[in-house]
């Protein structure tokens, strides 16, 4: 399987371990990455907001590269997904699409729309599937508890994402089972996690966060697993600030979706990035038998 990667902004900087994980998964899962330096940023949050249309013709021109290339579009960001696929979709509008065709048209570029998005979970549990992935399981995650965290931009808008439902989904469920863990279910799974007001009301997105994280931990959760890096962005890196908004103590590890995988498939956490979390995993690798990591 061949897919042009787009790994999004945070997974090349603040989360590294994002996609350093991608790549030890899609390597032992036979999935090649072909990268593409001259992809842009999706521009959620500060483009879409002031020009709609001048973010549909920037996610035009990534998706008409992977469409030259004749390849499937790799996210491992839902934002990056979100904002892809509803590019798509406002391409469905003749309106927006003879504006987005001129504006591309500028600069050399044409899309047809034939690039298909797709986020990593979608590739593990549609295109290679849970059992499969099972197969290839040397570590088995028994005995760990995992609360999936879907975030928004994956399951909404739903009209327009046309993926599983919104209110109860199941994919990431069922990847978790396939690794070996108990998969977790609790209402906060498909709620937001705060970052998009996270710079403009900071107490009340950590609160939102915070409340997320408890209600895994009421419900048994030992960690969270996140296919967003924006969400691991408010329950790892602002956990902190998580527990002071909500008034207790929260210490819940959050995996990144491919090293969750990556773990029961064999790597190392440092393989991984783990050691890269604010929030020690440590609790986490101890149920599975894995050494600790250094601190």
């Amino acid at each position: 399987m061949r897919l042009a990667y787009y790994p999004g902004c945070v997974a090349q900087e603040s989360g590294k371990e994002l996609d350093l994980a991608t790549r030890w998964v899609c390597r032992k899962l036979g999935i090649e990455l072909v990268e593409f330096p001259n992809f842009s940023c999706c521009g959620s949050g500060f483009i879409d907001e002031a020009n709609s249309v001048l973010n549909v013709a920037l996610n035009a021109r990534n998706l008409a590269i992977a469409e030259k290339a004749g390849l499937d579009l790799l996210t491992v960001c839902s934002t990056c997904q979100g904002m892809l696929t509803l590019a798509n979709r406002r391409l469905e509008e003749p309106a927006v699409k003879t504006k987005v065709d001129g504006a591309l048209g500028q600069i050399g570029v044409s899309y047809h729309g034939g690039t298909s998005v797709r986020h990593l979970l979608q590739v593990l549990t549609e295109s290679i599937g849970p059992e499969a992935i099972r197969r290839q399981v040397r570590r088995p995650l028994t005995g760990l508890k995992v609360g999936a965290f879907y975030g928004c931009h994956l399951l909404r808008p739903a009209a327009e994402m046309r993926s599983e439902s919104a209110e109860d989904p199941h994919s990431f469920e069922d990847l978790i089972a396939a690794l070996g863990a108990t998969p977790v279910m609790y209402r906060g799974r498909v709620m937001c996690c705060g970052f998009p007001i996270l710079f403009v009301k900071e107490e009340t997105a950590n609160r939102i966060a915070g409340h997320q994280i408890e209600d895994a931990k009421a419900h048994g959760a030992h960690a969270m697993a996140t296919p967003c890096p924006l969400c691991h962005i408010s329950l790892d890196s602002f956990q902190n600030l998580a527990e002071r908004a909500v008034g207790r103590d929260l210490d819940m590890p959050i995996f990144h979706l491919p090293q969750l995988v990556g773990l029961a498939l064999g790597a190392t956490a440092e393989e991984l990035g783990l050691p890269r979390h604010l929030v020690s995993t440590d609790s986490a690798l101890q149920r599975i038998g894995e050494v600790a990591v250094p601190t």
